[in-house]
């Protein structure tokens, strides 16, 4: 693989690490398919385990015969930009985590109707767009039993830089694609859904009827005003975690762990 070691922060090549924003890395800088970047070796190595193709590397100069040794091995002949660490920062804002990134190709966005198939436990986020929140999602359902993620259209794309490194490389561990057709498209795809929100009418997660229900879809909503109205009422369920304490709500990923949990599949 070439080392090409740089001495600008207008080499060509390391704009995709520097200047595109994640915007322009997912719509226009590979029209039809896109790039994302994941940084750390643990989080690259879990990458290209899953299939994902690299593009190309960006390491600190020490990590060549170190950290990134591997995973150069591994990604065959790709560019590899390297450079001393404060070079790195000054072209990516911030030290490298471990001193290692990724540009990766996007796969190709898959059906609901492909992922859902064998699914027996899903989970939809519905409007969460904090990263952080984002990536501890796929990571709690990467660890807990959820055999997809269905997100809307409103929600934060799980191959943000910082959503992957968050969920520790999960976002290419849980099968995800975007949702279209709404609570409807649950229904064809055969799903029960339960909409995690305190109302009135909200039964307790621990209610047994619904550890018994075959296909289940858990809906998440947004970290301010919780799930749509419309989208409550039209759920099979509404859902509530008992708090203690006068608490009112958990942070959406703290919820979202709680409730893969509690109604994972028993059989």
């Amino acid at each position: 693989m070439p080392i090409i070691e740089i001495t600008s922060l207008t080499h060509p090549g390391v704009e995709i690490f520097s200047t595109l924003t994640e915007a322009q890395l997912r719509k226009e800088y590979e029209p039809g398919e896109g790039i994302f970047i994941a940084e750390s070796p643990k989080v690259i190595n879990v990458a290209l385990k899953a299939g994902y193709t690299p593009i190309s590397l960006m390491c600190e100069k020490k990590h060549i015969e170190g950290d990134a040794a591997g995973i150069i091995r591994e990604c065959g002949d790709i560019p590899v930009y390297t450079g001393d660490r404060k070079l790195l920062a000054d072209l990516t804002g911030y030290t490298l985590t471990r001193g290692v990134l990724c540009a990766m190709r996007r796969p190709r966005e898959p059906k609901a109707e492909e992922i859902c198939s064998n699914a027996r436990r899903i989970v939809i986020i519905d409007g969460v767009v904090d990263t952080t929140n984002i990536g501890a999602i796929f990571r709690s359902a990467a660890a807990l039993g959820i055999d997809a993620v269905l997100l809307t259209r409103n929600s934060c794309d799980p191959l943000n830089r910082r959503a992957v490194r968050v969920s520790m490389g999960s976002v290419f561990l849980v099968p995800w694609t975007w949702l279209d057709g709404g609570m409807e498209k649950l229904k064809e795809l055969g799903f029960t859904t339960a909409a995690m929100a305190l109302t009135g009418n909200s039964i307790s997660i621990a209610d047994p009827q619904l550890t018994t229900i075959p296909r289940l879809a858990i809906i998440m909503g947004t970290e301010g005003e919780g799930l749509p109205e419309e989208t409550i009422a039209k759920a099979d369920y509404t859902v509530k975690i008992p708090m203690s304490h006068n608490v009112d709500s958990l942070n959406v990923a703290a919820a979202a762990a709680v409730a893969f949990w509690e109604l994972r599949s028993r059989d």
